[in-house]
Formats: C-alpha cells, structure tokens, sequence
C-alpha cells in the first residue's frame, strides 16, 4: 500500500456535488492499493500514521501525533498511487490491485484506523471525487508498506 499523508486543517471530498466526508484538523490521506498488498501491509501503516508526529506541541517542534491531538482522519482511494510510468507517457495501472481486493483492503484500512480511536471519514470508493484540503505547513509524508519508508 502506498499512502500519500497531508498534514490538514480541515478537508473534506465531494462526490455528486455532495460532502460524503469533511474533516477538520488532521490528516488527509490518499490510499493507493498494490495487487500483492495484504491486511498486514494496512496494520503496519495504521500503526505508522496513527503514531507519526507531525503536529507541533507547545515548542513548536513537530513532537505530537494525530492521536495526541484528537485530530481527524479523511480516507480518499486512489489507485493512481500505484502507477509506472518509466515507459512511454503513459502510466499503467498494471500493478494496482483489481477493485474487489482494493476495496476490502481500503474499508479494512479505515475500520482498523477507527479502532485506533480516530474519527475517521472517507470518499466512496471508485468515485468521481472532489477533494478539497488546507495543507498545513505544508506537511506531505508518503509512505510505502512494501519499502517501509
């Protein structure tokens, strides 16, 4: 699983002209699912984004985790993430898991990170979505299950 994480003060998608999920400050997070990803690549980036510190405590200093600030979590699928555009200019997909294991492992995603204690909304999956976010700071983290990076 890839996830690209923003670091929001508030965010929040359209699907239909519709808020289907809006968050205020936390984390917006684009969810990319690989075709060889597994539920522990999902509980290892639960725990990682859960726990990152990217908030600033009283210092200033990047000290605070989503956790510790009972910040809110916005899920948008995108399997765009896993793309390879090393030939010609056009990316494939190839990689990206078929849209019945992606879906498992996306709502799997986001159930474990609401077991986690966070208020978590998402996008609907394979939507035409709007997103909308304030970036704060700007703070942009990706992180990859595969690499652990």
């Amino acid at each position: 699983m890839k996830i690209v994480l923003q670091r929001v003060s508030e965010a929040h998608v359209l699907v239909d002209n519709a808020i289907v999920g809006k968050i205020e400050k936390g984390l917006m997070l684009l969810i990319g699912v690989d075709e060889a990803d597994e539920k522990s690549d999902a509980d290892w980036l639960v725990k990682k984004i859960a726990d990152v510190r990217v908030f600033s405590d009283d210092d200033g200093k990047m000290n605070l985790s989503v956790k510790d600030i009972e910040g809110e979590i916005l899920c948008i699928s995108q399997f765009t993430l896993i793309s390879d555009y090393k030939k010609g200019n056009r990316p494939s997909y190839s990689k990206a898991a078929k849209p019945d294991k992606a879906l498992s492992l996306f709502e799997y995603f986001k159930d474990e990170m609401k077991k986690s204690g966070l208020k978590t909304e998402s996008g609907i999956f394979g939507a035409d979505m709007k997103v909308s976010l304030t970036n704060d700071g700007p703070v942009t983290l990706v992180f990859d299950s595969k690499t652990k990076l």
